[in-house]
């Protein structure tokens, strides 16, 4: 194993270094069917689980005669995301082969966009924690197809290296994709890493208030690039100093990871540039386990593509109409829509960016539309919903609709159920037992109202503990908690804590 690169600390990286972005996000679009060909698309959620190399057809296995045509759906989500992005749409945009071997694209070459793109002259607005806003300018965002899947088989680590053979699995090749470059981001400073993951996030907020991707990291549906270098600090007045090489880190699969690989390369890098050495032009992969990155390959310039004109493919040429019927349809930018919902559901800095940063902004909104208050659903959201994903390794969105949990609280605000029962009947609702009243109704979970009932009870809870009456009578009306405590262990936690204290101070009185 190669030895962990020498880092530099982050504050004196940054004296010495002024780091310069870029980044390379592509988007898997969650059309029916693939790029160019009718086969099912598995960036689609319905097609996610399918079997290896059973969403397949001759054009995406690179078969000879098979003929792409073009997926208008795609089209027409990539303007949509071009525009989001405040992109000019182009008039004509076309397609080129981009040729270089991988085992998983059976064509030996990838349909893309090089010189022609169908966006292109954007910008994005990014919040970073704290308020400050950003411009991240756009260079062009284009069309293109994905490749397929290899899995390295026999080694230790899943990785081609040390493996024995690996599978390739076509059911990825000819997924639609559009790839978002950047122009050259520049005086990030210290904020460089903060930067780097809210641009990804507020590109995947775009696509999801677009409708067209899942954007899930974790699955690949989105995938970021994150191109790094340093250029040497000059004295105020001076001519900046040229760019330096950069290393481009590739497919960093959550937001935290992108972060981390970025303040880890601006570290790395000011190392070696200290110490006299060069840096190399080249892919670097991320370990999420080390936080590190390690060498991948040389990377290639556009000419080493050989880039041609798709000889079996027209222009792309929207209509005018088209371009502004989707502009008309575009949503709320997310930063808007993140102060708006921020100041209508009265949360804090703090609170807000906790729904944020576990990806539960749509779903809270969701849950409050619903029916129940935001300070409610983020509750459940990011408390007992989370806890139980995580210790089920899902996602908190899987578990539970925001339906039941707005019908969850309900129950708790009309009385019928304590916070403590409702958490049995979450993990009801969640084990598939049916809604919350069908979770209540079978579990008989609902809080005992009946004061006969309740009187029954304390009554011999008093009988078990005679001297506890007397201390209440004498003033010390904390001694009443444990004739609570023992009505609520004799009737399982379904007794209203608040009555019963109520029905004990009655008898003291009396």
């Amino acid at each position: 194993m190669a030895a962990a690169a020498k880092l530099m600390d982050f504050e004196r990286a940054l004296e010495l270094f002024e780091p310069v972005l870029g980044f390379e996000v592509h988007v898997e679009l969650n059309t029916n069917t693939k790029m160019f060909s009718d086969a099912p698309n598995p960036a689609n959620e319905k097609y996610h689980a399918a079997e290896p190399n059973t969403l397949i057809a001759p054009v995406d296995l690179g078969l000879p005669g098979a003929m792409p045509t073009v997926n208008e759906t795609a089209i027409r989500s990539s303007i949509s995301l071009g525009l989001a992005l405040d992109c000019s749409i182009a008039e004509s945009s076309r397609f080129a082969r981009k040729n270089y071997f991988y085992p998983d694209l059976g064509k030996n070459y990838q349909i893309s966009q090089y010189d022609e793109p169908i966006a292109y002259e954007g910008s994005v607005e990014v919040e970073l924690e704290d308020g400050t806003l950003v411009t991240v300018p756009i260079e062009r965002a284009h069309m293109e197809e994905d490749a397929g899947k290899l899995t390295h088989m026999g080694g230790a680590t899943g990785r081609i290296q040390g493996a024995e053979y690996s599978l390739v699995d076509y059911n990825r090749a000819g997924v639609p994709l559009v790839e978002i470059v950047t122009k050259t981001i520049f005086g990030t400073d210290h904020r460089a890493p903060e930067v780097a993951k809210a641009y990804v996030s507020t590109i995947r907020d775009i696509v999801r208030s677009l409708g067209i991707s899942e954007a899930r990291l974790e699955r690949g549906n989105l995938r970021c690039d994150a191109n790094v270098s340093l250029r040497p600090r000059v004295a105020e007045g001076e001519e900046p100093a040229p760019l330096g090489t950069r290393t481009e880190t590739k497919n960093v699969n959550s937001m935290r990871s992108v972060e981390r690989a970025v303040r880890h390369e601006i570290q790395r890098q000011a190392q070696i540039l200290a110490d006299g050495g060069k840096i190399i032009q080249e892919t670097r992969h991320w370990h999420e386990d080390t936080g590190t990155t390690s060498p991948g390959r040389p990377k290639s310039d556009a000419d080493d593509y050989r880039y041609f004109p798709e000889p079996d493919l027209l222009p792309v040429q929207p209509a005018a109409e088209l371009i502004e019927e989707l502009r008309a349809a575009l949503p709320e930018q997310p930063v808007a829509r993140r102060r708006r919902l921020k100041t209508e559901w009265g949360f804090t800095d703090l609170e807000y960016q906790d729904v944020r940063n576990s990806d539960l902004v749509d779903v809270v909104e969701a849950t409050i539309a619903a029916g129940t208050t935001p300070a409610a659903a983020r509750k459940w959201w990011t408390g007992e919903i989370s806890r139980l994903a995580n210790a089920q390794d899902k996602d908190a969105v899987e578990l539970i609709a925001p339906e039941n949990v707005a019908a969850l609280q309900r129950l708790v605000d009309d009385g019928t159920l304590t916070d403590k029962l409702a958490r049995q009947v979450l993990e009801g609702v969640i084990a598939g037992e049916g809604t919350p009243q069908e979770v209540v109704d079978s579990r008989g979970l609902a809080v005992v109202s009946d004061d006969g009932a309740l009187i029954a009870a304390i009554d011999e809870a008093l009988a078990a503990q005679p001297d506890v009456m007397a201390k209440i009578k004498d003033g010390k009306v904390q001694a009443a908690g444990a004739i609570i405590g023992a009505v609520m262990k004799a009737m399982k936690g379904q007794a209203d804590a608040a009555r019963v204290r109520e029905l004990i101070l009655e008898r003291a009185a009396q």
